[in-house]
């Protein structure tokens, strides 16, 4: 199993198979499928003229010089792929999807769902939703959507999410199972708006430092923000952890917006240039609501584009301490140019910089810089020994940088953390990665688990809480259901990590996200070291 950290693997796979309906969570940029060819004449004369127009944009408006004649007679996604990793095209079913995401409000019915069994399980439904106002309760079972049956066929989530996703003010009819009842019923609800905060979980780790994860740069990203400060601040919290592992980025907005609450006024945040962008700086406007308090920001290899902004921003102005792995290293941005049909170009038409002057974004063609980042980490990471120090040092010194208070930080791409936390994979071998991978941990928590254990006991024996004797038991039995062999030696060798996997996911089941993250940064080394750096 490729190494990873405990928090992004499990987390990853948690992620991927919890729904939101009518919502896709999180967000990636899917690579166009081309020019098709269809016998349309219509369409095809429509693509040929959205060809020339996005030529005609790529002339006006790329960070970069480009040679327009090697772009003629390309099919869009050809096309694109000439320039760099983050220009792309999306068709109007994504650019859509997009927009909701970042706004932080979509259009359903607001549930997250579990596909078990082929069954549809509702495992959260979001508070004053359509579903939550017509009486939807955690545990049901979704039978039907309108006249299709959606449990026991083995539908592709593609398009389970499709029957529930819908215009607000449309009616969908569920047909579901209420937990503990035989008969079904059936359910009348109205599509709606449903909010969704950017901030997963804020709470306070101890008597004086609170914990705060946001997961995206929404367009709601910095109120959030504010309304959690707040009431973090009224009990007590001096100091902030502020998560930003995983969160791909968003609006350059939000990210000043939220950099900002920390910064004194006419701090330079960030600036960008292209060639057809002349420079644009960003400067904080003061009033932050945290301008005073020690921070600490966490990143890993998936922070990127704003969370990068952001950690840069603090690094430089020596506003708070680093921790984790390096960022992404997605420092290009985009605009994005609509056409007639709701389909939209992303263009990457300048670069960002840290208020230093460090390039954010990281070579994406093979070459110099990759091997320096990648022997940087490899060596961080222990993999590499000691004689390699040197050439670490010398590779450094080229995109070196000094900050007011005369700490060294460096450019090249990405965000170099103050504090390097090195990978956890204690306990990962190949039969963790087969449970994983098939799904059977999360499975034996939402079919066995989630009955046997209420949240009030859970949330009084969060620092305690472990499966017992009779729950492992009845894992080792549910393993080999699914038709998995046991390796004794490698489930000896795993058994912490399945423990803590099983009890992390119950917690999400039971008390939602800031569940989740409460029950996982017990054992989270990167918010351990973060607070140690605190004191």
């Amino acid at each position: 199993m490729k190494k990873n950290t405990r928090f992004n693997v499990f987390i990853a796979v948690t992620y991927s198979v919890t729904l939101i309906g009518g919502m896709y969570l999180g967000f990636k940029f899917l690579k166009d499928q081309g020019f098709q060819v269809r016998q349309d004449k219509r369409y095809v004369d429509n693509n040929a003229r959205k060809v020339e127009d996005i030529i005609h944009i790529i002339n006006k408006n790329y960070v970069d010089e480009v040679n327009a004649d090697s772009l003629q007679h390309l099919p869009i996604d050809s096309l694109l792929h000439q320039l760099d990793p983050h220009s792309s095209y999306l068709p109007p079913a994504k650019a859509d999807e997009l927009a909701e995401t970042l706004e932080g409000n979509f259009e359903g019915i607001g549930v997250e769902y579990y596909i078990l069994n082929d069954t549809l399980l509702v495992t959260n439904v979001l508070k004053d939703g359509p579903a939550f106002l017509a009486g939807i309760k955690q545990g049901d079972k979704i039978l039907k959507v309108d006249s299709t049956n959606v449990s026991g066929h083995s539908l592709p989530r593609s398009q389970m999410m499709g029957k529930i996703r819908g215009k607000k003010g449309t009616p969908v009819q569920i047909t579901l199972l209420h937990a503990g009842n035989t008969t079904p019923a059936m359910l009348t609800i109205k599509r709606g708006r449903v909010e969704v905060s950017s901030v997963d979980a804020a709470y306070m780790l101890n008597n004086d430092a609170a914990y705060i994860r946001i997961s995206k740069f929404g367009a709601n990203t910095d109120e959030d923000f504010v309304n959690a400060i707040r009431s973090l601040k009224a009990k007590g919290m001096k100091k902030l952890v502020l998560d930003l592992r995983d969160n791909g980025g968003g609006y350059l907005n939000a990210a000043t917006g939220l950099a900002n609450q920390f910064l004194p006024e006419n701090k330079l945040i960030v600036y960008t240039e292209g060639k057809h962008e002349p420079r644009t700086d960003y400067f904080a406007t003061g009033g932050g609501e945290f301008e005073q308090g020690k921070l600490a920001v966490l990143i890993n290899e998936n922070s990127a584009s704003a969370s990068e902004i952001f950690a840069g921003a603090m690094q430089d102005l020596d506003r708070g301490i680093i921790v984790g792995r390096r960022s992404f290293g997605k420092g290009l941005v985009q605009e994005q140019f609509a056409f007639e049909d709701g389909s939209a170009l992303n263009l990457t038409i300048a670069r960002y910089y840290t208020p230093l002057g460090r390039s954010i974004q990281k070579s994406y063609k093979k070459g110099y810089a990759a091997y320096q980042h990648e022997l940087e980490d490899r060596y961080n990471d222990g993999e590499l020994t000691a004689k390699n120090a040197k050439q670490k040092d010398s590779l450094q010194k080229i995109n070196a940088y000094v900050t007011p208070s005369g700490k060294k930080v460096f450019g090249g791409g990405g965000i170099q953390p103050d504090v390097y936390v090195k990978l956890d994979t204690m306990g990962y071998n190949k039969f963790y990665s087969t449970l994983v991978q098939k799904k059977v941990l999360i499975d034996f928590v939402f079919d066995v688990l989630a009955d046997r254990y209420t949240p009030s006991y859970l949330s009084q024996n969060l620092n305690v809480f472990t499966i017992n004797d009779a729950d492992y038991k009845d894992l080792l039995k549910y393993i080999q259901s699914k038709n998995v062999v046991i390796d004794p030696k490698q489930l000896l060798a795993s058994k912490q990590v399945i423990y803590n996997d099983l009890k992390v996911m119950l917690y999400k089941y039971h008390l939602g996200d800031i569940g989740y993250y409460k029950a996982h940064n017990l054992t989270d080394n990167v918010v351990k070291q973060a607070l140690v750096s605190l004191q």
